[in-house]
């Protein structure tokens, strides 16, 4: 879709694959982030792209967290309004991953650490290789969590493990991150793209509209109180209530026949 350097994207049946490819463990630096970031607004763009999965080139890792040497360089330089800017960066690009009204799974395949657990929690469900290791390490390297790892992490899981796996930096197995909520499902390690494509599938079946109204009152609503929460889904479903495949799903429902969609 573009001359990226680390990104590669791919639009099948409605599915887009995004695919982090900055050998050998898909660290994230600038380039990486920005050209993740113009490809997150290309797909969101595409009308072919109901579906995003977003995964890691190889087999190494989903994205094995920042660039260090980048990292290093950015601190010894004490720019503070860069390394701003660089958080800034990395936050905004995930809060647009997490507000997609297209559903956005991450298909993880080996090391999801640092930044990269941050993006895989920015999607709105995980699919996980059973080799998987997933963590926040960053207290080991005198830093915290700076693209939401503290924040969804504690959302997603319960608070008191999320401290605890922010203060120690201990890496999580598939199976413990499955136990512990912050997956949807652990499969064979050459089974993930497979399982992901397969659940979105699922979903590019469904019109597009519901789910997307589906979606902005799940994001927006979980971060507040019940009542307000309440209020943006009934304005979600209230705004239903005019289209065509609300009509549409509800006499195929009638006719015992499948529903078909037109997105609108």
């Amino acid at each position: 879709m573009s001359d990226w350097q680390y990104i590669r994207t791919e639009i099948e049946d409605q599915i887009a694959v995004l695919t982090i490819d900055h050998p050998p463990v898909n660290s994230f630096n600038k380039q990486v982030v920005t050209e993740l970031s113009e490809a997150v607004d290309a797909l969101l763009a595409d009308d072919a792209a109901k579906v995003i999965i977003i995964t890691g080139g190889g087999s190494n890792a989903f994205v094995a967290g920042a660039d260090i040497p980048e990292i290093k360089a950015l601190i010894e330089s004490s720019n503070a309004d860069e390394a701003r800017a660089f958080l800034e960066r990395g936050q905004g690009t995930f809060l647009k991953i997490e507000r997609s009204p297209k559903p956005v799974i991450a298909a993880i395949n080996g090391f999801c650490l640092g930044g990269g657990l941050e993006l895989a929690m920015s999607c709105h469900m995980r699919i996980c290789s059973d080799r998987a290791r997933m963590g926040q390490p960053e207290i080991n390297l005198g830093l915290i969590p700076g693209w939401g790892g503290t924040q969804r992490l504690a959302r997603l899981i319960d608070k008191g493990k999320a401290i605890e796996l922010i203060l120690t930096g201990d890496m999580l197995t598939a199976q413990d991150a499955y136990r512990l909520g912050l997956v949807n499902k652990v499969v064979p390690d050459n089974a993930v793209i497979k399982e992901a494509r397969g659940l979105a599938r699922k979903i590019a079946s469904k019109s597009k509209v519901p789910v997307a109204a589906a979606l902005k009152a799940v994001v927006e609503g979980v971060n507040t109180d019940i009542e307000t929460g309440l209020s943006i889904e009934l304005e979600q479903f209230v705004a239903l209530a005019g289209t065509e495949d609300i009509h549409e799903g509800v006499n195929a429902f009638l006719e015992k026949r499948q529903p078909q969609f037109k997105d609108r």
